[in-house]
């Protein structure tokens, strides 16, 4: 078998450790400063709401529409299948799901690839509607 912790009888994290552990690696973002992040400039906003979701709740304006299964293939600088915003490593990029916890685990895994500026939305896109910010149908 092979795997950490198995055989020795440890168990495997839940995903509530494991959230809980990833989230300690980086300042997640709320949505006010979220928001004058995009505005200035200063941070990519990147939904990765499957397509339902946003049919149903809109959209943040300006936010890059990259679903969760091809994140990392089109935000990774290097890249041949980059989206042109993914200029560099130093990107501030902001993952935004539905609640904040997908995002979580797409942001820790911009970090593998060098985006060490990568963060996510406390609450996600819910939490974003919720605080008045824009959406749009």
């Amino acid at each position: 078998m092979s795997g950490a912790g198995r055989g020795t009888g440890e168990q495997p994290p839940g995903i509530d450790a494991l959230l809980e552990r990833v989230r300690d690696g980086y300042r997640r973002i709320e949505p006010r400063e979220a928001y004058d992040a995009a505005r200035t400039g200063e941070a990519l906003l990147v939904d990765i709401r499957y397509a339902a979701l946003r049919e149903r709740d809109g959209l943040i304006p300006g936010a890059l529409v990259v679903e969760r299964n091809e994140l990392e293939w089109r935000l990774d600088p290097r890249g041949s299948h980059r989206v042109p915003e993914a200029t560099g490593h130093d990107l501030r990029i902001v993952v935004i799901c539905n609640e904040g916890y997908a995002s979580s685990l797409a942001a820790v895994s911009l970090h593998q690839l060098g985006l060490h500026r990568a963060t996510d939305l406390v609450g996600g896109f819910q939490a974003w509607k919720a605080a008045g910010l824009p959406v749009t149908r």
